[in-house]
């Protein structure tokens, strides 16, 4: 078939995308705030334009769906609006300079130890600047926000995935053990081994990239089945190590130094978590980004001093 992809506008993209999510023109217009005839004449003209049918229109109120060659196109679509929005985004950021916004992903540990710290030097310097906070309980989540244009920086643990970052190391984050207080589990010692958490039930989070839970940054895949409960609350899993259910196993950073009714045993041989921060490299930086950046690195470096030597 022939095509004339020199036709094709945005719009029409935009509107393949509407109809692939709402699965009805009626409510792809209303998406955009168009009319529903003229989201059926901008298929059409992408139709034409492609060669090839790419919406099955079944009449009636049945859903409308795309076909295959509607679902090849709307994986382009998407990732040509993707950057189209990030250029506009850099566009803004360059025409405002250090004010605009910042938007900034984080997950639960960084959000209680380190985000707040930088945080209260960063709005003193930068009133002017709007803050928006994105927390997700996986780093691999705002990765793709942020590979989508919808985060500007995002705090993230090494090893990152494959894509368009660039970032910076913050701090190492050793791995710990909390247990309660009267717990003979490493009593009188501040450093176990591994081989000590053999048959412990053990407690740590839920929902990680496969390469950040717990099990595989010990290095032992068999502690799986030790795991009695998953939890991606820090206050559950240390409530929960308080009351004896098990020895909870996660990063320093993750524990609250002022909780009551628990002891933190580090583990020996066992290599730190790499705690960073990651942004768009083919995205353009406003000036106050990279000052957050740097203020990121002075709290990190505080917070790496106050952290208990592992052994």
């Amino acid at each position: 078939m022939s095509r004339d992809i020199n036709t094709i506008e945005l719009r029409y993209l935009t509107a393949l995308i509407a109809v692939s999510k709402e699965e009805s023109f009626s409510r792809a217009a209303e998406r955009l705030g168009y009319t529903q005839s003229a989201v059926s004449q901008q298929i059409s003209r992408l139709e034409r334009s492609i060669g090839h049918q790419l919406v099955e229109r079944p009449g009636g109120p049945r859903p409308v769906s795309l076909t295959p060659a509607g679902q090849m196109l709307l994986r382009h679509a998407e990732a040509v609006v993707a950057r189209l929005t990030s250029a506009a985004a850099d566009l803004d950021a360059l025409e405002n300079g250090t004010t605009g916004t910042l938007r900034i992903g984080c997950f639960q540990s960084v959000g209680v130890r380190i985000l707040p710290r930088v945080l209260r030097e960063f709005t003193g310097r930068y009133p002017d600047v709007d803050i928006q906070l994105v927390e997700m309980e996986d780093d691999g989540a705002l990765l793709a926000q942020l590979e989508h244009a919808e985060l500007d920086l995002t705090f993230t643990v090494a090893p990152l995935p494959e894509g368009p970052f660039d970032s910076e190391e913050l701090l190492e984050d050793p791995y710990v053990v909390v247990v309660r207080t009267d717990s003979p589990l490493g009593e009188g010692q501040s450093v176990i081994s591994l081989k000590a958490l053999v048959g412990i039930p053990l407690i740590t989070y839920a929902h990680l990239r496969e390469a950040h839970l717990i099990e595989n940054r010990l290095g032992h895949p068999a502690l799986r089945d030790q795991i009695v409960f998953r939890s991606n609350d820090n206050g559950t899993i240390l409530g929960l190590a308080a009351e004896g259910v098990g020895a909870a196993v996660l990063p320093w950073l993750s524990v609250d130094p002022y909780r009551h009714g628990i002891r933190v045993l580090h583990i020996a041989g066992v290599s730190r978590r790499i705690i960073g921060i990651a942004w768009h490299r083919d995205r353009y930086q406003i000036p106050a980004a990279h000052a957050f950046i740097d203020l990121a690195h002075t709290v990190a470096r505080e917070e790496a001093a106050a952290m208990h030597p592992a052994g």
